[in-house]
């Protein structure tokens, strides 16, 4: 249900690549700090589920960051998130995945929703003329896709970059050609960026990076679009009165503003703490272990007794427990690292994890249920061992096989990360250890 629709113009673009690996990620980074730096109020947002470039981006643009994506987060909120923006921004970036047409639904597929052109970064280094051949696939491969600029990414000289803006066909400009630069690169990890947090200097960094792209003449502005959309009704208060104690530091950091926002809007009072530095939880009725890098820390958080005792009195007391896929890590008896050393967890299910070197998951995943169906999506690079028999399975709506999902007592555990607005009535029932059961 919408209320009032609300109404904002603003200049607006989707970075976009043909392909993963071309640079979008710290491209949209560096564009959002340079216009910030040039007194303009930049907002981002992400396409699809990912936790760690919108860190960065938080970074660059000095504003939250929000996912879009009209399969997960549903067709509604994209056009609301975009317009509300649109009322108070300067500027709107949306980092696609992937590549432009990549996945169902695409990047393209929310530029096309939202009404707004795609960017494309194309990663230029051993390319001439095949360059304007690219570009022109990108715009003409679907009538409605709105491709007007392009940007070239790591070239190798001056000559390099009229050579790319020459090959291109009418119709479409370049917008700017980046060299090479130590700037535009950032460190990952097994499961992509380095959390923006760990990154020392990067304010320094972005500041770098927005002057490289000033230089190749990336400080225009993208065209202006006109973007409404109702805004949502506010859900029901089903947590009043409840203290949700959240975990949230460098090992537990997978949180979508957007499940912080409606737990508030459902009433709850968040109360966050640290595994790896706490040796207490706070007064609070439910728990909540997100995702993160647990195996990046097994020795500290194996030898923090202090939580570790108390987040066992919380489950002995039959009190709610949510655990998404490194809280499920953590839930374990035992988890082996990426290094083969094995460390105690917390043993409220029973078996172990054990780090496998490779992608173990990744998909969009729903859990459907008697109180809603809760969307959102997997991706992990570890194995659960275990004789616990799960409550439910996921539901596979791409990629990999669907997760189990786990309930002893108060604790629903899953490698599994949920969207919380896609359903709030389940999130509710889960936070104030009521009943829910599976659906098929």
């Amino acid at each position: 249900m919408t209320t009032t629709p609300i109404r904002g113009e603003t200049h607006a673009a989707l970075i976009s690549a043909p392909g993963s690996g071309q640079g979008k990620s710290m491209v949209t980074a560096a564009l959002a700090r340079l216009h910030r730096n040039a007194g303009r109020r930049v907002r981002v947002f992400k396409h699809g589920p990912d936790y760690l470039d919108p860190m960065v981006l938080e970074v660059a643009s000095g504003e939250p960051v929000y996912q879009l994506h009209p399969w997960m987060t549903g067709e509604e909120e994209c056009r609301w998130r975009l317009a509300e923006a649109a009322q108070s921004a300067d500027l709107i970036l949306v980092e696609g995945s992937m590549g432009l047409f990549d996945g169902e639904p695409s990047s393209a597929d929310l530029a096309m929703l939202a009404g707004i052109p795609a960017l494309p970064v194309i990663d230029a280094r051993g390319m001439a003329q095949t360059f304007g051949a690219v570009a022109q696939g990108l715009a003409t491969y679907h009538p409605r896709m709105v491709v007007r600029e392009v940007i070239a990414n790591r070239i190798g000289s001056a000559r390099h970059g009229d050579m790319l803006r020459e090959s291109l066909p009418a119709g479409i400009s370049l917008l700017g050609a980046i060299p090479r630069s130590a700037a535009m690169a950032i460190p990952d990890r097994h499961l992509g960026l380095v959390q923006a947090g760990e990154l020392e200097g990067l304010d320094r960094q972005l500041d770098a990076a927005a002057a490289v792209l000033a230089e190749a003449g990336l400080d225009r502005l993208p065209a202006r679009v006109t973007l409404e959309a109702g805004a949502p009704e506010p859900p029901p208060r089903l947590l009043d009165g409840v203290r949700i104690a959240v975990a949230r530091d460098a090992a537990f950091a997978f949180i979508y503003r957007a499940n912080l926002d409606l737990l508030r809007q459902l009433g709850a009072s968040l109360r966050f703490f640290s595994p790896l530095k706490d040796r207490g939880l706070p007064e609070a009725d439910a728990l909540w272990l997100p995702g993160g890098y647990p195996e990046l820390h097994g020795r500290t958080l194996a030898a923090n007794d202090g939580i570790r005792d108390a987040i066992r009195s919380h489950f002995a007391a039959d009190r709610p427990l949510l655990a998404e896929c490194g809280g499920l890590m953590a839930c374990t008896e035992a988890l082996t690292d990426g290094e083969g050393e094995t460390h105690a967890m917390l043993g409220l299910l029973p078996g172990s994890v054990r780090m496998a070197g490779k992608l173990k998951a990744l998909g969009l995943q729903s859990l459907r249920s008697d109180r809603g169906e809760l969307r959102g999506h997997t991706y992990h690079h570890s194995e659960l061992d275990t004789g616990e028999v799960p409550l439910a399975r996921t539901r596979r709506l791409a990629g990999s096989e669907a997760e189990p999902v786990f309930r002893r007592r108060g604790l629903v555990a899953s490698y599994f990360h949920g969207y919380f607005p896609s359903a709030p009535e389940l999130v509710a029932a889960i936070f104030r250890g009521e009943p829910w059961s599976p659906l098929g």
